[in-house]
């Protein structure tokens, strides 16, 4: 009988000791061990990748925003064409694509009215818009309906209206997306692309320095 309670006794302080130590190694040491790499070494990606414009933060390079006016270069639609009832702002509490075929008579639907509009949108009084120049993806949105980034098609297809609307040389806006064009990740992985936040930034601090960029 002592035996066996001694024995109990003993695992049982065994089993608390192992416990004790595997929560300082696996909830206390390593944390912050991981923590203080990231920190030191990935500074802004372990912060969330914040951006800053006019000394404010902004938003973050990861996640797309909508709500911008026309003197701004436009995201791609936020959950299909942004006028579904899910995440129609690209709000962080859910997110998702429209789950409909390609062929759907809804979504070729609005696929056709979005078309018609940035053709619309895109129009100046120097340049005119071709439905065949719009790309997919400014009619589409992509599977999270959080996409940060545009094809350098869209974003070329935008220059002359934000050229217009904020009195600057077509050339140089043409400049400032070819800045903020990225190419293919480690030359073969995925399309080239453009970061809707980082050049909205950029445009507001070449039209108004030192003001914050905000949709």
């Amino acid at each position: 009988m002592n035996n066996s309670v001694a024995n109990t006794a003993r695992l049982l302080g065994a089993g608390l000791r192992a416990l004790l130590v595997l929560t300082l190694v696996c909830g206390v040491i390593y944390p912050l061990v991981v923590t203080g790499v990231a920190q030191t070494f990935f500074h802004t990606k372990a912060n969330g990748s914040e951006l800053t414009s006019g000394g404010a933060v902004v938003g973050s390079s990861l996640i797309g925003q909508q709500g911008y006016g026309l003197d701004y270069f436009q995201p791609r639609p936020a959950n299909g064409l942004g006028e579904n009832s899910v995440n129609t702002q690209y709000k962080l509490i859910l997110s998702g694509a429209t789950n409909r075929s390609g062929d759907n008579a809804e979504l070729v639907k609005w696929v056709k009215e979005a078309k018609a509009e940035v053709v619309k949108e895109n129009s100046t009084a120097d340049h005119k818009v071709r439905p065949s120049q719009v790309p997919a993806d400014a009619v589409t949105s992509s599977g999270s309906g959080l996409d940060p980034d545009i094809s350098p098609a869209y974003a070329d297809l935008q220059v002359h209206r934000v050229a217009e609307r904020n009195a600057l040389p077509v050339d140089r806006v043409r400049q400032l997306v070819e800045r903020h064009t990225e190419g293919r990740t480690l030359g073969f992985i995925g399309e080239p692309r453009v970061n809707v936040l980082e050049l909205n930034a950029a445009l507001r601090e070449l039209v108004a320095p030192g003001q914050p960029t905000s949709p």
